[in-house]
């Protein structure tokens, strides 16, 4: 296993500052899907252009939803053919289409 890359005091509170930033922010858009503020089509279309929303894995976004927990998730994934370990930002247009499609019944 490589070692972490050595860093200055400095560059290591800025690195955790960053990361805090991210998980907050993508705990608020899980928040706003669970709550219906934003569909699952406006996040795949978000994911296309903000890293925020793409680093975020299909699994942890498809239980934000609701009615959908981790076995439904997951079982959805498979019918889809959507790898568990798959971010939105590397989901292809026909998976992409197939999620909506499943949601949206």
């Amino acid at each position: 296993m490589p070692n972490p890359p050595k860093l200055t005091a400095e560059q290591r509170q800025a690195a955790l500052k960053k990361a805090a930033k991210v998980r907050k922010e993508r705990a608020e858009l899980k928040e706003k899907l669970k709550m219906g503020n934003i569909s699952l089509a406006e996040l795949l279309k978000k994911a296309e252009k903000d890293e925020v929303a793409g680093k975020m894995k299909v699994v942890s976004v498809l239980e934000s939803l609701p009615g959908l927990g981790k076995v439904k998730a997951r079982k959805l994934m498979d019918e889809v053919g959507i790898s568990e370990t798959r971010r939105l930002q590397g989901l292809g247009a026909n998976q992409r289409e197939a999620l909506i499609k499943h949601i949206n019944k």
